[in-house]
Formats: structure tokens, sequence, C-alpha cells
């Protein structure tokens, strides 16, 4: 078997999936095709990024999630507020953000440094917690950068919710013509 594409997430609940997906609709009619939009089902918030993964490290990888999820108590965060990596003005991604407690901050530390125990790279950004609605493709033009920038200007998300986190999941990212399929292989609830 070969090496898999993996990461660390939380999921989100349905009905914040959904209203992710209205305001996807949304900026899709005002902005030009160089997005790709992210599904909403796909939609989660990344703790950790691996890259690829070797299946003997799969065990490994899940025992040490199990291990530190327990050493977590479920907390909560709080969705809204739109934006852009790096700016609004030069958008690369779109997101809709995430409103972190210490204790998610503190989560997700924690799986940063669990898993470059492991091998896998720290991150070298601090997390910036979000929730990615689409990438703009490398070969944008000014005008539809200029679009897209104006779209985000316009298009104002207040408070969309809350999630509540009681667990965290591995998942297999398999690269297909059409998008990204993700498959959970692994759930570890956090401490009750």
């Amino acid at each position: 078997m070969n090496a898999i594409r993996a990461f660390i997430a939380i999921d989100l609940p349905e009905d914040l999936r959904h209203q992710l997906g209205d305001i996807i609709n949304s900026l899709k009619k005002k902005t030009p095709r160089a997005v790709r939009w992210v599904p909403p089902e796909n939609i989660h918030l990344t703790l950790k990024f691996l890259g690829n993964v070797s299946p003997t490290n799969l065990n490994t990888l899940t025992q040490m999630l199990r291990q530190e999820a327990l050493r977590h108590t479920p907390m909560q965060f709080s969705v809204g507020g739109l934006g852009a990596f790096p700016s609004r003005q030069r958008p690369r991604v779109i997101w809709v953000g995430v409103h972190a407690p210490p204790a998610l901050i503190e989560l997700q530390r924690c799986v940063d440094q669990e898993t470059e125990a492991l091998g896998y790279p720290m991150e070298e950004r601090e997390f910036s917690p979000h929730l990615t609605l689409g990438r703009v493709a490398q070969n944008v033009t000014p005008q539809e950068l200029r679009q897209i920038a104006e779209a985000l200007y316009y298009t104002q998300v207040g408070e969309l919710g809350v999630v509540r986190v009681t667990e965290i999941r591995l998942y297999r990212s398999d690269l297909q013509p059409g998008g990204s399929v993700y498959t959970p292989l692994f759930t570890a609830p956090l401490k009750r």
C-alpha cells in the first residue's frame, strides 16, 4: 500500500456547513471562475496537515491521537466573519473566521508537537484558525482579482454559530480531477 495524504481536523455540524454553502453560492455569483470553491461537505477546521503518511505509521499516529485527545476536554468555538489570505485586496484563500478559545489553540499546539515527535514537521506559521471556502487560481488576471476583492468587500458575514468540539479526526485526502475526496480514518474522542 502506498503512502496516503492525511490531515487532522475538527468536523463541523451540518447546519453550519449549509450556511457556508449559502455564502459560497452567493460569492460564486459575484466572482469570476478563477476561484476553486470547496464543496460544503469538505469544509472542516484543520488542526494539522500531515502530507504523506506511510501505512506503517497509521497505527502509531492513531494511538498518539487517541492519547492526545484524552488530555483535552470538550470546548466550543464560534464562527463568523469573512476574510482572505494574504489580504482581501490580494486574496489567495477565501475564508470564514474561527474565534478560537485558548483551549482550541492549545489543542492544535499539542497535536503539532506530538506529530513532530513522529517525524511530521511543525507548522512554520502561527495557527490561524479559519474555514477555507475557496482558493484563487495562480493564473488569475488583475481584473479578476479586483472582482474577487470587490465581492469580498461587499459581502458581510456575521456570526454563524457555535461549534462544540467533542472529538478530532484523522482524514485521508485523495486528489481527484473533480477536487479532493476526504475519507475519515480514525476518530479520537476528547476527555469526557
